[in-house]
């Protein structure tokens, strides 16, 4: 048992990440009943379908799960007021000033972890009252920290900072991956992308494929004027591109990203005009897997990697 096993009360100190349009019910359920942490992405739910999702996972799963929640998006009271009255146990903060949300939930006897991308933020958090923080490096998929920061420097520099158990999320989906980052100093990883190409995803199959089609160098932080995301390159993308060259205001790339592009990509399955979001670590994911064998993979590479490790010496 370590620090994240034991606040979670789960088997392994992997959470899955609350991806939107990627974690439904299904998916969180599957993660929790393999051992993990498994979250529900509320980014991508209005209030009502957040409701749903928990009640059927909790009819899923007798396993601690919880929910994401990014503090931008609209009917945030509402959707923490739902969160309270389903009785979810653990919620996990991001895009926002942890200080807004940690006590009113930590005074319900909710467990608060925040997202953040900087030993800066991760103090903050710590300063705000979390129980944990997910420090995300710039590989990750989806929106990404300013600072472009890498999980392999990010990892050290905010251990170093913080007393609170630390995850580790950005460039994650293999065991080497995970006892990578937690001898670099994590107590444990949140991975997104691994479980984004999952069979339980709630992701449209033809972006589970395009996952697996996506080679090193074909994703690309962009949109940092309204808030970064890392896409894969589609027509979309070098729409972006170009608006880029003829020096768009940040009211133009507005209009020209709309409403729901990233639904339309990732659950509606639109690889042309849709947001596909993705991370770095795409390039190494070759299949479509149920949940429980992604973990069964993760943890025995993990144990073998550890075991080849400690055989090494100089």
């Amino acid at each position: 048992m370590n620090r994240i096993t034991q606040l979670f009360g789960i088997k392994y100190p992997i959470v899955q990440g609350g991806m939107i349009w990627n974690s439904g019910y299904k998916l969180a359920s599957a993660v929790s009943n393999a051992g993990g942490l498994g979250l529900i992405g509320a980014g991508s739910m209005y209030p009502e379908v957040l409701r749903e999702h928990i009640q059927k996972c909790k009819k899923a799963t007798t396993k601690p799960f919880g929910v994401n929640v990014p503090m931008l998006y609209p009917n945030i009271e509402e959707i923490m007021q739902i969160i309270v009255d389903e009785g979810v146990k653990i919620v996990f903060t991001s895009a926002g000033n942890p200080k807004t949300w940690t006590s009113f939930l930590k005074e319900r006897g909710i467990t608060v972890v925040h997202v953040v991308s900087s030993s800066k933020f991760a103090l903050k958090a710590q300063e705000a009252g979390v129980d944990a923080v997910v420090a995300e490096g710039f590989e990750a998929g989806g929106h990404n920290g300013r600072e472009e920061t890498t999980t392999l420097t990010l990892i050290p520099m905010v251990k170093e900072n913080i007393s609170i158990p630390l995850i580790a999320a950005g460039g994650i989906a293999t065991g080497k991956g995970m006892l990578a980052a937690m001898v670099l100093g994590a107590d444990g990883v949140q991975m997104g992308s691994r479980f984004a190409a999952s069979t339980e995803s709630s992701a449209h199959i033809d972006f589970k494929k395009t996952i697996l089609e996506t080679q090193e160098g074909e994703t690309l932080v962009t949109l940092k004027e309204l808030a970064p995301v890392r896409l894969i390159k589609n027509k979309f993308f070098y729409d972006v591109q170009e608006a880029y060259a003829n020096c768009a205001s940040t009211e133009d790339l507005k209009t020209l990203l709309g409403r729901a592009r990233a639904k339309r990509g990732m659950f509606e399955g639109d690889l042309v005009e849709g947001e596909l979001e993705i991370g770095q670590i795409a390039g190494l994911i070759h299949d479509i897997l149920p949940v429980e064998t992604i973990i069964g993979n993760v943890i025995a590479e993990f144990n073998s990697a550890k075991v080849t490790i400690n055989e090494i010496q100089f």
